[in-house]
Order: structure tokens, then sequence, then C-alpha cells
């Protein structure tokens, strides 16, 4: 596979401190949780380690870095703890989807490690508990997943009107997302319609619109600049799902942390996939068929690459990837927003579109 954008998209360097204040933020919070709820029963430093321990575990804190560069976009103050807080929520939320996520997709790994789930599945296989391995651990990780997401209202306490609507606003987004994922993926639908709409709502919006949407909230700048942060995130936050759906389908495992081809073995209703399916003729759609059986072989997944590459659909999404990209930088540029903010913006643009993790 190659891409015709950036051979090294990084993420922005200016934005690594922030990036910094914001684990820090989360860490500080969990470590006095661990304390308080050790003392009443050890048993529960369980759950919020491994909560812990999965927010330490890389991500690439993209919500919290488009958040903060609305707000400073916005004239808002650096020094402002709220950004920090509301921005720590975003990467909690974050977290609480992805435990989620893993349950209901069935993903024993994630960045590299194993999945929240897998993690307490195999702790009730090695202290040999009683019942089901794989109930508990989906159970665990159902509860981390809750902690992440109680955590980050606690963050938000506080916070004005306006950043509270687009928190709110963020969060149904992704249930409905998720909620049409699971569907699309139940039914093997292979609607273009339905799959670009999972992707603008279960990552694209909650990833780059609404997290922008809530930093100009918190610097009392969202009436003048939503529909310019609007114009930005919605197609950049396509391109970074669109990105996400060819790492899927494409990914390096020693880079993605995440097994090659899994996207194919659940049967996501990705684009690409329905971008195939359209060109594909009888033989390949027959091969097509195959999408959703979770004992797809290296080989297998070889093929479905193969017939990827060969109708051009891979080819088609990388150009969709271009073009929502300049899309997105050309309203960039006409943004009424801090020049700052505007550079970053620029470099996390080309970060999400063409990153390869």
């Amino acid at each position: 596979m190659t891409s015709t954008g950036p051979k090294e998209a990084l993420f922005p360097p200016a934005l690594v401190p922030f990036a910094a204040r914001v684990e820090r933020r989360i860490d500080d919070l969990l470590v006095s949780e661990l304390v308080r709820w050790k003392a009443v029963d050890e048993r529960l430093a369980d759950p919020i380690e491994a909560l812990r321990d999965f927010v330490a575990n890389g991500g690439k804190r993209l919500r919290p870095a488009f958040c903060y560069c609305a707000f400073i976009g916005a004239n808002g103050d650096a020094s402002d703890t709220r950004v920090v807080d509301a921005a720590a929520a975003l990467e909690l939320v974050h977290t609480f989807a992805l435990a989620h996520d893993d349950v209901m997709d069935g993903s024993e790994m994630r960045r590299g490690n194993e999945s929240v789930h897998a993690r307490f599945a195999r702790q009730h296989v090695d202290a040999d508990w009683r019942g089901e391995p794989r109930r508990f651990g989906e159970g665990m990780a159902i509860l981390v997943g809750d902690f992440a997401f109680t955590y980050a209202d606690v963050l938000m306490r506080g916070m004005p009107d306006a950043a509270h609507v687009v928190y709110d606003e963020l969060r149904v987004e992704l249930c409905v997302g998720q909620s049409l994922d699971l569907s699309g993926t139940a039914t093997a639908c292979t609607e273009a319609g339905l799959a670009n709409r999972i992707a603008v709502y279960k990552s694209g919006k909650y990833t780059v619109e609404r997290p922008l949407h809530l930093g100009a909230a918190l610097a009392d700048g969202l009436a003048p600049l939503g529909p310019s942060l609007s114009a930005i995130g919605l197609p950049l936050g396509h391109a970074f799902q669109l990105r996400d759906d060819v790492l899927g389908a494409f990914g390096d495992v020693e880079v993605t942390g995440k097994p090659v081809g899994d996207d194919l073995r659940e049967g996501k209703p990705t684009p690409l996939v329905a971008l195939a399916f359209a060109r594909a003729g009888t033989d390949d759609r027959a091969l097509l068929e195959h999408l959703g059986d979770p004992d797809l072989s290296v080989a297998d997944i070889r093929l479905l690459q193969d017939l990827f590459v060969r109708t051009g659909a891979l080819e088609q999404i990388e150009a969709d990837i271009e073009r929502l990209v300049a899309e997105a930088r050309d309203a960039l540029a006409a943004a009424p927003i801090a020049d700052v903010a505007r550079s970053w913006l620029d470099e996390l643009a080309a970060y999400v579109a063409w990153r390869d993790r």
C-alpha cells in the first residue's frame, strides 16, 4: 500500500507539552481515586489500575489537541486550567469508547497490549476463579469504561453551559455512530451511505469537530467560530476515519498495535469495503462474502487486500482523503482564528490523514 500524502506525518511537536499536561491531570485524578477506594477494599484497585494503565499506554491525544487548538484559536488563556480538564475529559471519553468497543468487537489487542477485557479474562484464568473467564473479563471492561465515562463528567464540573452542550452532543453522537456500526456489521451492509455515516458519527465528529467546538466554547468563542470550525472539522474528521479504515485493512501490527485484518474479520461496513463491493465482479463479490468470518487466514486477508487494490477502491479512498484534507485546509485558511492555532491545525491535518497508526 502506498499513500500519496506526506511520507512522515508527525504529531505537532508544539502540542506535546499540552498533551503531557492532560496526561498528568488524568493520572493525578486516578491516583487519588486509587488511594480513596483501596481504603474501602483492596479489590477496587483492579479496575482503576486497569484504567490508569490503559490511558498511559499510548494513544494519540488527538481530541485534547483539537480542543486546545480551538481554545487558543479563540484567544483563550493558555494558563486556564479548565481547558486541561476539558481535554482530559475528552481523553477519558475516548478511553471509555475503546474499552467498550473492544468488548463489542471481541478484540484481544489494543495498542500492542491486551485489551481490557482480555486482561481480566486472563486474570480470571490465572487465579482459577469460578465462572466463565470471558464474561468476567467483559464485565470488568464495561466497568472500566464506566469509570472512565464517570471521571470525564467529574472533570467537566463547573464548565460553561455552552461547553456542556457540546460535550453532551459529542457523547450522544459517539453512541449513534457505534450503534450504526454494530447494526451495519450484523446485517453485512455494504451501502456506501451507511459506511460514510458511520465514519462521520462513530469517529469523525467526536475526534475533530466536537473537540474544536468544545475548545471554542471554553473561550467564549463558539458562536462566532462554530461554522468555521465545522467547515474544518467535518472533512478532517472524515479523513481521519478513512485513514483508520485503511490501517484496519492494511496496517502493520507492529505499528498499529492491532492484528492486521481485524476489521475484515469483524466485517466492518467501511467506505473501503463499500467501494470494493460496488466495483467487484462476480468472483470478487464471492470473495467479499467472506468478510466477517473470524477465521479468515493471513492468506485470505491478502486476497482481500489485493481485491481492494485491484478494484481501485484503495486508490479512491486515498484520493478522498486528499480531497477532504484540501477542503479542511481551505476552510482553515479562511477561519478567523489566531495564527498559531492555524499553524497547529495545519500540522494536525497532515497527521490525522497520513499517520501510520
